[in-house]
């Protein structure tokens, strides 16, 4: 029988437990626990994870860490940008912009660098900032019922939580493809592209944690994490067929995308292909239609510049990007048609890529501030 102890109240908006583990050690288990919101994050989640993270990190009692999200819809559906709204729509906004940002980057960097496992229970929806805590975990599980996107071009946005990074270290054309469409992808499409390294069954949660509490876990994180990698790929072979992946079809075709030059002409090239006889395919070419124009800029230079760079140098760059965002206004207006008004019209500032100008794409690139007074410069 499972032993779990709380850490915290249970209905904090993330909720803190320790599962005894058979050999005396412990396991931290931290759930995000908004499921009306389908646990989107906002700054008062962010900053419970990060100092019981780091808490965790220093405990040498705690084997090894996981991270789930309340109820079966969601682990997380993005960050809260129904309160960056408001933000952007107050004086002072671009202050608590930059401090939201400032902080989710520092902990989804916390946890790409965690010396110790981290199990990310990948069920049901991951999208935006839920992909940034999902990123970086060491051991990352999916479901049948697991549905990811980056769907940041809907919201006049662009992929951050380390999408410069990640995207890049996807299949050729893969990551262009995704944060141009904002497409939503399978557990077979997520290992596929490098965002998940598990699949399991959604139902096996509670033999899992079983399974976890009878592992002879030991001090050394080394020996730890193949410990945990050898009993996911057991639970992986004794689970359903994952659903067919998507892409894979199509990995040819997006490394054609990826030899073209022009923005325009990927553009138009992803809008041509054949969609008769795939659903999925038919929702990706809508949303790059209806999407941003500025946004689709934003993907195809973020990938190019920051193509070689470190996480850190992507997250610097990202947090620059990210508050140009809450200035210019364009996810303001994404924001409010999708999610506010929801009249499904945003008015965009510009209507086709060829419209974006230089300037004002550069201006997302543009240093904001120096080495030394970077509020990301000691990560």
């Amino acid at each position: 029988m499972l032993e779990i102890q709380p850490v915290n109240q249970p209905d904090s908006p993330v909720v803190f437990e320790l599962a005894q583990c058979h050999n005396g050690m412990q396991i931290g288990i931290a759930t995000l626990n908004v499921p009306k919101a389908l646990n989107a994050l906002n700054l008062d989640m962010i900053r419970l994870l990060a100092p019981q993270l780091q808490q965790w990190a220093s405990d040498d009692n705690i084997a090894m860490v996981m991270l789930k999200g309340a109820g079966e819809k969601a682990f997380c559906a993005g960050g809260d940008v129904v309160s960056l709204y408001k933000a952007m729509s107050s004086e002072g906004g671009i202050a608590q912009i930059e401090t939201f940002f400032s902080e989710e980057y520092r902990l989804d960097y916390q946890i790409h660098n965690y010396d110790k496992p981290i199990l990310l229970w990948g069920s049901g929806i991951i999208m935006g900032g839920g992909l940034g805590l999902t990123a970086g975990a060491s051991h990352r599980v999916v479901t049948e019922t697991s549905r990811i996107a980056m769907p940041e071009i809907t919201i006049g946005l662009y992929p951050d939580v380390g999408g410069s990074y990640f995207l890049n270290h996807m299949p050729p054309g893969a990551g262009l493809f995704l944060g141009l469409t904002g497409a939503s992808i399978n557990a077979s499409d997520a290992k596929l592209v490098g965002l998940a390294d598990h699949f399991m069954d959604a139902e096996k949660l509670e033999m899992l944690l079983q399974n976890l509490v009878e592992v002879n876990w030991g001090k050394t994180n080394v020996l730890n994490h193949e410990k945990l990698t050898q009993l996911l790929i057991s639970l992986d072979e004794a689970s359903h067929v994952a659903p067919a992946s998507e892409i894979e079809p199509l990995l040819d075709t997006l490394k054609a995308l990826d030899e073209l030059q022009d923005l325009q002409q990927q553009i138009d090239f992803i809008l041509a292909l054949d969609s008769t006889d795939s659903k999925w395919l038919s929702k990706a070419q809508a949303g790059l239609s209806h999407g941003s124009p500025l946004s689709a800029a934003l993907v195809k230079a973020q990938l190019e510049r920051n193509k070689g760079k470190t996480l850190k140098a992507c997250f610097k760059q990202e947090l620059a990007m990210s508050v140009r965002a809450g200035e210019f206004g364009e996810f303001q207006e994404g924001v409010r048609a999708l999610l506010i008004d929801k009249d499904g019209q945003p008015n965009w500032r510009f209507k086709s890529v060829s419209e974006v100008t230089t300037q004002a794409l550069d201006s997302f690139f543009a240093p904001r501030w120096s080495d030394h007074d970077h509020p990301l410069r000691d990560l």
